[in-house]
């Protein structure tokens, strides 16, 4: 076998130059939203988040005094 007959070594591509050219073809494959939706959502998001406050603090108000309550503190 002479060397003329070996095909050439494909090189390697690095690891970390892959990630980012594969990490880039599928952020363009993503659909991202409007202003107006990410806006939307975002209000809808804080509106979430002020109820649930509100509601665990007034459970954490509850179970406190009703510990209190109980104990006799």
């Amino acid at each position: 076998m002479a060397k003329a007959d070996k095909k050439p070594a494909r090189k390697q591509q690095n690891f970390v130059t892959r990630y980012f050219r594969e990490t880039t073809g599928e952020l363009r494959k993503v659909t991202w939203p409007t202003r107006q939706e990410a806006t939307s959502l975002t209000i809808v998001v804080l509106i979430v988040i002020a109820l649930m406050s509100t509601f665990l603090g007034l459970l954490d108000f509850v179970y406190s005094r009703f510990f209190i309550t109980i104990l006799g503190s």
